[in-house]
């Protein structure tokens, strides 16, 4: 009866932590972007087939790292320093003010680069020479998305988190609407457009949707360039734009692998099993970006952030127990939802894809002290190493198990991580 007890009090802590409030807040924006997330894929599988979803795929990866280029890799540079300064109007103003300026001649350069050589690009990223026109208008609007993921960035500073749920919901009915009409009428041409521009048509939705917040003065953003403010960016601009490249490139490098060695269909198979991981990840990923980070960065006190880490841990590993048993026993029903019968095979991949996601979610939530405490060097060098490792693990174990194998590597490759997390930060785990 005490046992039981003590598990209730327990529970009922749990539910009035500030992280769980967070997740029923955005538990509706959540369930919206799953939803029109899986219509999306559902229509995009039934009209280009696997060997399409493994091209979207391929630039998905690529363009991810594009944007991430375009502004300037200091978007949660931009969350941490409004968050930590929020009650000093001057404070920023000056991290508002460069965060512009970096994000303009970033994004413009990156623009210029992708229109010039949009024909390299298709052959090296697509395998051919026929998606030049997808990288041309990925040039001439990718300022905008910078602009819109900026906007974003603030509003988690501030903690603007009924502002970010709408933005949120109002972006994926969009996002629906626009992917399914492109591919609808132009096919695979469509699903690629779509890839490279629906971000930002988004600009256009959160600049109305923002537009009387005090901090959309221009007072906010007419500081000249601070070279103390762009030194302090910078971390955040190393440790993205490694992000940036190295998981992207990690993944086109396994996925062309099993384009050209295995087939187009296995690669479709497992482009597939990312994206539903993708779908039930962004429920906790989303509650990461918009509570965790923003407040780890603000905690300065050891004993605080420590019980904050474990109060997360005891929110967040329980939902991924029930999550992920329940996502393994309707795989077969998933599968046929979101997708076509042809790729039922797909379904060997779920326990391995299941069990690197939870020791990934459990690491994260120690990483994130890297990103919210600007442990440049240690984060760079954690996501070189990692990402070799799941590149090795993967070609390994594909030598012996065709696709799966990538699944495979995944989990040991977290598994590690998991453990090297917690070697770095075990002082603050274990001490007193």
């Amino acid at each position: 009866m005490v046992g039981v007890n003590k598990l209730f009090s327990l529970a009922i802590r749990a539910l009035k932590a500030d992280i769980v409030k967070v997740f029923s807040f955005t538990a509706l924006s959540t369930l919206v972007k799953m939803l029109t997330g899986l219509v999306s894929v559902k229509v995009v599988a039934s009209i280009i087939g696997p060997s399409g979803v493994a091209l979207v795929g391929q630039l998905n990866n690529f363009s991810s790292m594009l944007l991430s280029l375009s502004s300037g890799g200091i978007n949660n540079g931009i969350t941490k320093y409004v968050a930590e300064y929020k009650e000093d109007k001057s404070k920023v103003t000056q991290y508002l003010s460069t965060a512009l300026r970096i994000t303009t001649i970033c994004s413009l350069f990156v623009g210029v680069l992708l229109i010039l050589f949009h024909n390299i690009l298709s052959k090296t990223i697509m395998l051919s020479s026929d998606y030049g026109y997808v990288f041309i208008i990925f040039g001439f609007t990718i300022l905008l998305y910078a602009l819109n993921a900026m906007m974003i960035s603030i509003i988690n500073g501030f903690k603007e988190f009924k502002r970010y749920v709408a933005i949120s919901i109002t972006g994926s009915i969009i996002g629906l609407v626009f992917t399914v009409s492109l591919v609808y009428f132009w096919n695979l041409k469509g699903a690629l457009i779509s890839a490279v521009t629906f971000q930002s048509i988004m600009f256009f939705v959160t600049l109305f949707m923002v537009r009387k917040f005090p901090w959309m003065s221009i007072n906010y953003f007419k500081e000249k360039f601070n070279s103390d403010v762009v030194k302090k960016y910078a971390r955040y601009s190393l440790m993205a734009f490694v992000s940036a490249a190295t998981v992207p490139v990690s993944q086109m490098l396994l996925r062309g692998y099993v384009i050209s060695e295995i087939s187009a269909t296995e690669a479709g198979w497992w482009e597939a099993m990312n994206r539903i991981s993708a779908a039930y990840l962004m429920i906790i990923t989303s509650s990461f970006s918009v509570y965790y980070l923003p407040r780890l960065s603000e905690i300065t006190d050891r004993l605080e952030l420590r019980r904050e880490i474990f109060k997360a841990y005891k929110v967040i590993i329980p939902m991924l127990l029930v999550g992920f048993t329940i996502v393994y026993f309707l795989r077969f029903f998933i599968i046929r939802l979101l997708f076509t019968p042809e790729f039922l095979p797909m379904e060997n991949l779920f326990i391995w894809q299941l069990a690197g996601d939870f020791f990934k979610m459990c690491s994260w939530l120690l990483a994130f002290l890297m990103v919210a405490k600007s442990m440049t060097k240690a984060f760079i060098s954690t996501e070189i190493i990692f990402a070799f490792s799941f590149v090795g693990l993967g070609f390994l174990f594909m030598h012996f198990n065709g696709v799966v194998g990538i699944n495979q590597g995944y989990l040991i490759n977290y598994i590690l991580y998991m453990i090297v997390m917690f070697i770095m930060f075990r002082k603050l785990i274990y001490g007193k």
